[in-house]
């Protein structure tokens, strides 16, 4: 079977989720953490670093589970951006996304 690459914004959402996975362990190891939840501590360690950036649901259920997370609040955090950008256009994200190069103009063909 061939995955197809993550899009930016899944790749994003990813390490945003790593992020506030982070945060909400606060001083617990990592792996109280992963046995706690049933998984092993290089699978966290992996959706903390932000590598594997769609983890199955399951999994994150059970380590929000652990953590005192709800899913709806996980959801919420991990999907802020995206509902920033959704009153923008396609283009009008590009163009922000990224550094502006200046552009000489050139000149006019029509007179």
């Amino acid at each position: 079977m061939v995955r197809l690459p993550l899009t930016p914004a899944e790749v994003e959402r990813g390490e945003r989720l790593g992020a506030l996975l982070r945060r909400a362990r606060g001083c617990r190891s990592m792996l109280d953490v992963a046995l706690a939840a049933q998984i092993s501590p290089e699978t966290l360690r992996k959706i903390e670093s932000g590598r594997v950036a769609t983890p199955a649901f399951p999994t994150i259920a059970a380590i929000a589970d652990t953590l005192g997370l709800s899913l709806d609040a996980v959801w919420a955090e991990i999907s802020q951006a995206e509902r920033t950008d959704a009153g923008r256009s396609v283009e009008e994200r590009t163009v922000a996304d990224q550094p502006v190069a200046s552009v000489a103009r050139q000149p006019s063909l029509v007179s």
